[in-house]
């Protein structure tokens, strides 16, 4: 009996939010290293349908079981979009894997196309049936409203996106990867010498070193940040880089600030 109430709460603790079963290698994306399989088990790949294929387009988490938190970019209203989750390799149909169809898209509503640097890069997709939790399929744990976090702060980038800025278009056969990227406060990311009035408050920087980076097809995905429980928290979408190349120095990955939204994706999850 002991040993059946054991179990039951290991198999509770490794379904909560930010806990995966499987610990993920954290090294020190682009020059990132290749990610444990089902150790960010809230990271979805985003789909579109292309001439009766479905194709990766960017990243996304799962913050309850029927929604998928992304960013808003990566969103176009001519295009019937799927969600994968519990996926390693996109190449490979993975025993435990998912693909679920978006019944819903919401975009906020104050994001603009063509002013990016307003931020609000912000986007809640609605499943169109729950997805089951597993050791290979978590959600995301969402920050405090407001939680703002120091500079230098560590954080985790994963995604199945390019490489480098002239890789192939991450439309073939993803390879999943993880980068250490420290947060670069708005005080410093907001200097003329880095990106300047580009960056807003409702925004997080993090990266700048040259060398780690997010890049072309890891938008939409999360900036994964533990708490000292060793809890992990989603503080980021990923939203732009610099045009100059994706690890570009003093250029660190821009996100959308998650915590500045928490209000939204509640209203968003209630309203639907």
């Amino acid at each position: 009996m002991i040993r059946a109430l054991l179990l039951s709460a290991l198999v509770a603790g490794a379904l909560s939010c930010g806990l995966p079963t499987y610990l993920p290698h954290l090294p020190r994306v682009v020059g990132g290293e290749d990610v444990r399989p089902n150790s960010w088990p809230w990271q979805v790949s985003l789909q579109f349908s292309y001439n009766g294929q479905w194709r990766h387009t960017c990243g996304g988490t799962l913050v309850a079981q029927n929604w998928v938190l992304t960013a808003a970019h990566c969103i176009s209203s001519s295009r019937t979009y799927r969600v994968v989750v519990g996926r390693h390799s996109l190449s490979v149909d993975e025993r435990g894997s998912l693909a679920v169809k978006v019944s819903k898209i919401v975009v906020h509503k104050d994001w603009n196309s063509s002013q990016l640097s307003k931020g609000n890069d912000i986007a809640m997709l609605k499943l169109a049936s729950p997805v089951p939790l597993s050791d290979k399929i978590q959600l995301g744990c969402l920050p405090p409203a407001g939680k703002i976090l120091p500079n230098n702060y560590t954080c985790y980038v994963t995604g199945w996106g390019r490489l480098q800025i002239t890789a192939p278009t991450p439309q073939g056969p993803g390879k999943w990867t993880e980068g250490e990227l420290l947060v670069v406060d708005y005080a410093t990311c907001s200097r003329s010498d880095w990106w300047g009035s580009s960056v807003k408050t409702n925004m997080i920087c993090a990266g700048g070193d040259g060398i780690i980076s997010s890049c072309n097809g890891d938008s939409g995905g999360p900036l994964n940040c533990q708490k000292a429980d060793g809890q992990w928290e989603v503080h980021g979408v990923v939203s732009f880089g610099s045009s100059l190349g994706c690890n570009y120095y003093h250029k660190p990955s821009v996100f959308t600030r998650v915590s500045n939204y928490i209000d939204w994706i509640h209203s968003v999850r209630t309203g639907c």
